[in-house]
């Protein structure tokens, strides 16, 4: 799955860390779902997308493999 949470998260100016804090995350936890090592629930997809005013689909895409 890939996704553009780091591209909308720098647009914001926001950290890792902060973004972490606005959802009630670990900055971990926005790190390894930023490079696709993890995935997130659908609560934190939900979190992120409100947090930027966007849709869960504009974050995320399925990639042809997956």
């Amino acid at each position: 799955m890939q996704n553009h949470i780091a591209e909308f998260r720098k647009a914001a100016g926001l950290s890792q860390q902060e973004l972490a804090d606005a959802i009630a995350v670990s900055r971990k936890t926005i790190s390894t779902v930023e490079t696709s090592r993890f995935t997130p629930s659908v609560i934190i997809a939900l979190k992120i997308a409100r947090q930027f005013e966007t849709t869960v689909e504009q974050l995320f895409s399925l990639e042809e493999a997956d």
